[in-house]
């Protein structure tokens, strides 16, 4: 594996924090090098937020990118944000159900993935984040799905263990969306 720097950005509320920490989670356990830094604007809900990890087999120097080789955008701002400072030849995955235009950038690999839809269709749209992960995952081959997978068992404990089932099946139908 190369390095994989990813920034996962939208709007605040829309999960990008948790699926920068499902998928360094994902990479600790696959023992890779990894950091995770989240940036929040300046309302909580509704404001832009972004995180940025780092995934390597070698020791990671530091958790700042200036040039992401893969860039999520859940929405437009993060879209018109983040699009000029993919990497050439970088990755670029959006969410189609809330960014209607196209990127500008013709260097790009562009998967388009309509989250809140397949999300809607699997009966909950908070798992959108979980579809674009999937997403991801299939276009990246960044780690394994199977480490996703524990990753989110792990993490949704408690009150939240009744949506693990939802979540395994909205990350496969994202990763069943990406065809190359």
């Amino acid at each position: 594996m190369s390095m994989h720097g990813v920034i996962f950005a939208g709007f605040g509320g829309q999960g990008v924090m948790l699926m920068g920490q499902l998928l360094s989670y994902a990479g600790m356990m696959e023992g890779k090098y990894v950091t995770w830094m989240p940036s929040y604007g300046p309302e909580m809900r509704g404001g832009t937020a972004n995180c940025t990890v780092v995934l390597d087999d070698e020791p990671v120097g530091s958790p700042v990118i200036d040039k992401p080789s893969v860039v999520v955008a859940m929405n437009i701002p993060s879209l018109i944000k983040f699009e000029k400072d993919i990497e050439k030849n970088g990755i670029l995955i959006l969410n189609t159900s809330v960014i209607d235009r196209e990127p500008t950038r013709k260097d790009l690999k562009v998967y388009k993935i309509d989250a809140n839809k397949i999300s809607e269709e699997l009966g909950n749209t908070k798992v959108a984040n979980v579809v674009v992960l999937g997403a991801f995952l299939k276009a990246t081959g960044a780690i394994k799905k199977e480490s996703l997978e524990k990753a989110i068992e792990k993490k949704l404990t408690g009150k939240k263990e009744k949506l693990i089932e939802i979540n395994i099946s909205a990350l496969q139908k994202g990763y069943d969306e990406v065809v190359f």
